[in-house]
């Protein structure tokens, strides 16, 4: 059996967050010379993330500044930023997101329509449990594209397993090790909420999440809410 779970020390830090998730099972992640659409996709999330920078200073947006004022409460290797400013600094910009595999440009695009981070992990690539939690700081880590370990700060808030940290200060930067393919059959994935407000818009985001994938690659999928009452969940039996 495999969970993910949520540990104490990270609800010390973000007591009242959720964690939203979206276990598929049975996917079939491969593009079908319909790559186009994907690409399609990718452009209308682009366009509904615009809508959510109406301020001119682009850390004065609440969607990023909350962020910010969350990566402020646990260590982080300099210049860290929550996924989700990433993807709004470059759509800012004007220089698009390229496709990757199905499933990455299916919570790529959500992410970007509800300003929101989404990330993934292949389950089968797992190593025990998946933790979200501080960091020993002796975690073996490979950044997706890296070939040097990076082991995270100690304290810093990552997610692991037994084999090393997952993904780095939070949603910043995923481990190659567990990174979704076009091989994958089995993924998680995953909305963090802070932003109570915006607790509907979480629901949204997985619901999308669900109804995408399902319809787009097929097996079966379930959406699960994550809090401090309710901090495990099973990923795999």
């Amino acid at each position: 059996m495999k969970k993910l779970i949520c540990k104490d020390d990270f609800w010390g830090l973000f007591p009242d967050c959720k964690i939203g998730i979206v276990i598929c099972k049975g996917i079939t992640n491969e593009y079908h010379n319909d790559e186009v659409k994907y690409e399609e996709l990718i452009r209308e999330g682009e366009r509904k993330a615009l809508t959510f920078l109406t301020e001119p200073n682009f850390t004065d947006n609440r969607v990023i500044k909350v962020w910010r004022e969350a990566y402020m409460k646990f260590k982080t290797k300099k210049g860290a930023r929550c996924a989700i400013e990433a993807l709004m600094k470059r759509i800012s910009k004007e220089n698009h997101l390229g496709t990757i595999n199905p499933i990455v440009d299916i919570y790529n695009s959500v992410s970007l329509s509800h300003a929101m981070p989404c990330g993934g992990e292949d389950i089968d690539c797992l190593e025990g449990n998946l933790l979200l939690t501080k960091a020993d700081g002796d975690e073996m880590f490979y950044v997706i594209g890296g070939e040097n370990n990076e082991p995270p700060l100690t304290e810093e808030l990552i997610y692991k397993d037994d084999a090393g940290a997952v993904c780095r200060c939070w949603t910043w930067r995923e481990a190659e090790r567990t990174m979704l393919t076009e091989k994958t059959k089995n993924a998680m994935l995953c909305c963090e909420l802070i932003d109570l407000e915006r607790y509907e818009e979480l629901m949204e985001v997985l619901t999308d999440l669900k109804r995408e994938v399902e319809s787009r690659l097929g097996g079966v999928c379930e959406i699960m809410i994550l809090d401090r009452e309710h901090s495990e969940a099973i990923l795999e039996e």
